[in-house]
C-alpha cells in the first residue's frame, strides 16, 4: 500500500522540476533578447543652440514716476489746525494761503515785543536830550567830563537796546507769520496728511505738493551698474501697466556715488520727457551693461553635477563647487558635454562649451531617465519666441 503513494509523490516531484526548467530557459531568453536590442530609447523634447553673434543684454530695474519739483509742507511752529483752504487733488498759484494754525503765545510775543520796543525809544530820546543839555553845560563848566561821559555811556546803551528790540519785533513778527502756510510754487496737492483742528507740531508733514511741469523717476542699482551710465545718458522706460506701448527715452541727471556699506543699491535719477508719463504709474528703466558674444540654451537645458554623483536641473542659486552640462543630441544619441555659465538671460543661459555650435540641438525635457550614451527620440524642437525689445 507505500509504494502507490511513494510512486505518485516522485512524479509530483518530477513535473515541478520540468516546470522551473522551463521558465528559467524562458528568463534566459528574455534577457538575451534585450541584451541584444540595445541600450532602451527615451522620448525627449530638444532645442536649438542658438548666438555666437554679439548681442546687447538690456537689464531693467523697477521705479515709480514722480514730479521733479515736489515739496512736503510743514509749519515751523506747535499749535492747532484752524483753517484748511484746499482739497485732495487741487490746484494752486504760487503764494497761494493753503492753511492756518494758532498758537496761543504768538500774538502776546508780537504786541510784548512792540510794547518793549516803545518803551526803549523813549527811553533812547530822553537820554539824547540829557545829553545834549549836559554836553551844553559841559561847555561853561558846570557839568563835569566824567558826569557827561556817564550820560552818554547810558545813552549809547539805550540806543542799543532799541536796536534788540527791533530784532525782537521782527522775530515775533516773523513767528506769527509762520502760522499760515503759503504754497512754494504752483501745482497740485498730492495728499492731505493732517484733518482740521488736529494739533500739529513743529515739523511734522501737512501735505504734499507737486509741480506738474516736469516727471523723474529714481530707480536702485548695484554699484557695479554705476560704470555702465553717465550723466545726459538716454535710458529706455517702459510702463509696466502697458507693456505694449514703445519705451519713452529718459535722460541720467544724477548718479550716486558708491558707498561703504556692502551690498546696498545706488539710486540713480533718470528725468523724462514732458507729456509722456504721469506720476505715481509704475515703470521699468533699461540698462545695457554691456556687449557679450555667447552661445545661448534654454535654462531647463543646463543640469548641474553635485559632486559628481547626483546630477539636477541648473538654478542660480547653485553652488561655486557643482559642475554644469547639457545633453547634446547628434545622431539620434544623447552625449552629456560640459558648458560653463556665463550669465542668466531671462529663460535662457549663455553658456561657454567646446563642441557646441548654433544649430545643434540639447535636450530640455525628459532627462529624467536619460544617461549618457542613450539612443534618443526627439519629440518636437522648442520653437524661441524672441522677446519683444524696446
Amino acid at each position: 500500500m507505500v509504494r502507490p503513494y511513494l510512486r505518485m509523490a516522485l512524479l509530483v516531484v518530477a513535473a515541478l522540476t520540468a516546470v522551473a526548467c522551463s521558465k528559467s530557459s524562458d528568463d534566459s531568453v528574455a534577457a538575451n533578447n534585450a541584451a541584444a536590442s540595445g541600450p532602451a530609447v527615451v522620448h525627449v523634447r530638444t532645442a536649438a543652440v542658438e548666438g555666437g553673434d554679439a548681442r546687447e543684454v538690456s537689464l531693467r530695474f523697477a521705479g515709480i514716476v514722480r514730479a521733479s519739483q515736489r515739496a512736503t509742507l510743514t509749519f515751523q511752529l506747535s499749535g492747532t489746525l484752524t483753517e484748511r483752504k484746499v482739497e485732495l487733488g487741487q490746484t494752486v498759484k504760487a503764494g497761494a494761503v493753503l492753511a492756518r494754525i494758532y498758537s496761543p503765545a504768538l500774538e502776546p510775543a508780537r504786541d510784548s515785543a512792540i510794547a518793549r520796543l516803545d518803551e526803549l525809544i523813549t527811553n533812547y530820546e530822553q537820554a539824547e536830550r540829557e545829553w545834549q543839555r549836559a554836553r551844553s553845560l559841559s561847555e561853561r563848566g558846570v557839568v563835569s567830563e566824567q558826569s557827561l561821559e556817564q550820560i552818554a555811556a547810558r545813552r549809547d546803551g539805550l540806543k542799543a537796546g532799541v536796536a534788540t528790540a527791533r530784532a525782537s519785533l521782527a522775530e515775533a513778527s516773523k513767528m506769527l507769520e509762520e502760522n499760515t502756510l503759503k504754497a512754494p510754487f504752483a501745482g497740485r496737492v498730492e495728499a492731505l496728511l493732517v484733518e482740521q483742528d488736529e494739533f500739529v507740531a513743529a515739523g511734522q508733514p501737512v501735505m504734499r505738493l507737486s509741480s506738474p511741469k516736469g516727471r523723474e523717476v529714481e530707480v536702485r542699482v548695484p554699484v557695479y551698474m554705476l560704470n555702465h551710465v553717465s550723466l545726459g545718458a538716454e535710458l529706455p522706460v517702459w510702463s509696466v501697466q502697458d507693456r505694449s506701448q514703445a519705451p519713452v527715452q529718459g535722460s541720467v541727471v544724477e548718479i550716486a556715488q558708491a558707498g561703504a556699506i556692502r551690498g546696498e543699491l545706488q539710486p540713480l535719477l533718470v528725468n523724462l520727457p514732458a507729456n509722456t508719463l504721469n506720476a505715481g504709474v509704475p515703470v521699468e528703466v533699461g540698462i545695457t551693461p554691456q556687449t557679450i558674444a555667447a552661445l545661448t540654451v534654454p535654462l531647463l537645458a543646463v543640469i548641474r553635477d553635485v559632486n559628481a554623483t547626483a546630477s539636477s536641473t541648473f538654478s542660480p542659486q547653485a553652488s561655486s563647487s557643482s559642475s554644469t552640462s547639457v545633453f547634446l543630441v547628434r545622431d539620434g544619441v544623447a552625449r552629456r558635454t560640459p558648458v560653463t555659465v556665463l550669465r542668466i538671460l531671462g529663460e535662457r543661459v549663455a553658456i561657454s562649451a567646446e563642441g557646441l555650435v548654433a544649430g545643434d540641438q540639447v535636450v530640455y525635457a525628459g532627462m529624467t531617465k536619460l544617461a549618457d550614451g542613450d539612443t534618443v527620440i526627439e519629440v518636437a524642437h522648442a520653437v524661441r519666441t524672441q522677446p519683444v525689445e524696446g
